[in-house]
């Protein structure tokens, strides 16, 4: 019998593993499973009540829409938390690299809660917010879009005060149709902001920085420009392309050095050390948090050193044209003239210039001088012909249909020394590629 008086005491679960004591389990139904077909499991773990579309046979709070109520849910702890700084970080490319480490940062001021991997969208965000409580002082939320809205959407939730929009890029290009719509999807959060708040905008990237015309909030810059206000300058790399600089702020500057791998985190950086500063971080604690921050979620630019020296860089997440550049690049600077490989997946969500992309991807590959190119599968074949194209290369050209195959042509060409990167989207699943090949599961 469901008991009016029940207190929800522990966290929000969409998974009946994790629910345990005083837990609400919400029941979403997915393409491949039902969570109502869970609900007496997360009971039985110690949820207090479910929240479901239809009765399950156990304490239930029946709604038309559960994402919608996990939504409105989320809305009402945020009212309740008065004394919580929410602060929104968007963009095509680095949104979770820049949460955790703007996370790292704003942790060192107070309770902070951060998403877990990318809980970016109408499920995770909730999520996130719902992990929230009397004791948080900050919010870094993460926020994605799959079409127009839906930034609007999630900054209902959680009303930022402080917005970080990284870049516009051709994520998801394939729903949104130009990379006019990408940016005013993007422009959503600066947009949100109220008339107090704090717009964070990547100076290099023309699209962001023409979002300070659409926002009431007041406008920081960050970049590599020289008119950004928060700056890196002096930027070199290490033989890992660990990038270091000195962190130039209105308050200061500091050096950096940093722990993550690829040129492009040195924006990700300044766009938190952008946040960390308006919250009240002097220069030099940031430069030395950023210093001591490590990556928080897997398989972006994961790098393994082998014991025979050869060099795993594991960034099968996902891939967007701008982001398969950005570590073709970093695998360059690793290879420091050595011999480099790449195995590429497809890069999904890219609509009718899906081709056009994985052959531009192919060019620039070509470009880096790589010993080998592995391209897995029907849809990335198109980056072959793109680097064929490429005149003087002379590189191996491999295709293969799929990951075991991948993991068998790269581990007998491996030699110590060597550097291999392995990128695709997630639906690819070559991070199965990655991890067998920074294991020596293969023999050469």
């Amino acid at each position: 019998v469901p008991d009016p008086a029940a207190v929800v005491t522990g966290q929000v679960v969409i998974d009946s593993r994790h629910a345990a004591h005083g837990a609400l389990f919400a029941a979403l139904a997915g393409e491949n499973a039902d969570g109502h077909d869970f609900a007496a499991a997360a009971v039985a773990a110690g949820a207090v009540v479910v929240l479901g579309s239809r009765p399950v046979g156990c304490p239930a709070l029946i709604v038309g829409d559960v994402p919608a109520a996990l939504a409105r849910l989320a809305r009402a702890v945020v009212d309740r938390l008065p004394g919580l700084t929410i602060a929104g970080i968007t963009g095509s490319v680095g949104k979770t690299t820049t949460k955790d480490l703007a996370a790292q940062l704003i942790g060192t001021l107070g309770p902070t809660v951060w998403p877990a991997n990318s809980f970016n969208n109408e499920i995770g965000h909730p999520l996130t917010v719902l992990r929230c409580g009397e004791h948080t002082r900050y919010l870094v939320s993460e926020l994605s879009a799959r079409g127009p809205g839906h930034i609007a959407a999630l900054c209902q939730i959680a009303p930022p005060r402080l917005g970080v929009v990284l870049c516009v890029g051709n994520a998801h290009a394939g729903e949104f149709g130009s990379i006019a719509q990408i940016a005013a999807a993007k422009s959503e959060l600066p947009q949100a902001l109220p008339a107090d708040g704090v717009a964070l905008l990547n100076a290099d990237d023309p699209l962001v920085a023409a979002m300070a015309e659409s926002t009431r909030a007041r406008i920081v810059t960050f970049g590599r420009s020289a008119g950004a206000e928060v700056r890196a300058a002096d930027v070199r790399l290490d033989r890992l392309s660990r990038p270091r600089f000195t962190l130039t702020m209105p308050a200061g500057s500091a050096p950096v050095e940093l722990r993550l791998h690829g040129e492009h985190n040195v924006t990700n950086a300044l766009g938190a050390a952008a946040l960390a500063g308006e919250l009240g971080m002097a220069p030099a604690a940031i430069a030395a948090g950023l210093s001591a921050a490590t990556a928080q979620s897997r398989w972006r630019m994961e790098v393994t050193e082998r014991p025979d020296g050869v060099i795993v860089v594991n960034d099968a997440y996902n891939a967007s044209p701008e982001a398969v550049s950005a570590a073709l690049r970093a695998l360059h600077v690793m290879a420091a003239g050595g011999r480099a490989y790449a195995v590429l997946g497809r890069m999904a969500e890219l609509g009718g210039r899906s081709r056009e992309f994985h052959e531009q991807a192919g060019v620039i590959a070509a470009q880096t001088g790589l010993a080998g190119l592995i391209v897995v599968g029907d849809e990335a074949a198109p980056m072959l012909t793109g680097a064929k194209a490429v005149a003087g290369f002379s590189g191996e050209l491999v295709a293969v249909p799929d990951a075991a195959a991948a993991v068998a042509a790269v581990a007998n060409r491996l030699r110590p020394g060597d550097v291999v990167l392995v990128k695709a989207s997630r639906a690819a699943g070559l991070q199965t590629v990655a991890l067998a090949l920074a294991a020596g599961e293969v023999a050469r």
